[in-house]
């Protein structure tokens, strides 16, 4: 029977074993850590790079697609992904496949066009009117209307903002509004900056409240299709 100094001393040893333990995992995270920072603050400088669509040309297109078809919004959808087909064939995604959307409180539909680690492109709307919350996000959020009207309200303004059709709603990287769409509309949304972290916003309704677990799995599949085959061609 081992004596009390020597059950001392084994206690020591595993009381020590144990702290050094502690600290390898402790050192190496924060060398995880700090090789992660130094990633993200890289490639956080160079994002612009990465970007296949430009601001300029989406604006113009939802301009002239407005300008073209009016309240025909079928048609609009199809002169926008025609344009960008045949400008970026690599980069769109020309089977409209509709799936239901929730996310803060609002409820409507989208089809996405494009979706990367640093870009998505999506038409979304409802035909039948909605209202929410926009959601603080990783990357600036550009709301093209092209049918109906879109209205946003900010703490300690007393009139709305109002969107109308052929405008653009820009919702900068990490500020929030309230939103609405009285009635029937539908927009073309375009986010460039960090786009993985934006999915827990659009999951986060499916599986605290609603509990749509095939449009949840419908919209997983689609996304995650697209950014891996992004991927694929070195598109980030």
């Amino acid at each position: 029977m081992p004596s009390k100094s020597q059950r001392k001393r084994n206690g020591s040893g595993a009381s020590t074993g144990t702290s050094g333990g502690i600290g390898r995992l402790l050192a190496v995270l924060g060398l995880l850590t700090a090789l992660l920072a130094s990633v993200v603050y890289v490639a956080e400088r160079n994002l612009d790079k990465f970007y296949v669509f430009e601001l300029d040309h989406l604006q113009d297109l939802a301009k002239r697609s407005v300008a073209q078809h009016g309240n025909d919004t079928r048609g609009a959808v199809r002169y926008i992904v025609d344009e960008l087909s045949a400008k970026l064939p690599a980069h769109v995604n020309v089977e409209e496949d509709w799936v239901f959307n929730n996310a803060g409180g609002a409820m409507g539909a989208m089809y996405i066009i494009h979706a990367s680690i640093t870009e998505y492109l999506i038409i979304f709307g409802t035909a039948v009117g909605t209202e929410g919350h926009t959601g603080r996000h990783t990357a600036d959020d550009y709301f093209h209307i092209l049918t109906g009207t879109q209205m946003a309200y900010v703490p300690g303004e007393y009139e709305p903002e109002v969107y109308p059709p052929g405008s653009v709603h820009h919702l900068r990287r990490g500020e929030v509004k309230q939103y609405k769409m009285p009635e029937s509309c539908f927009a073309m949304e375009y986010a460039r900056g960090w786009i993985p972290p934006m999915l827990f916003f659009g999951f986060a309704d499916g599986l605290s409240s609603t509990l749509d677990f095939p449009t949840l799995w419908k919209t997983t599949y689609i996304t995650g299709k697209l950014m891996i085959g992004q991927l694929l061609r070195a598109k980030f």
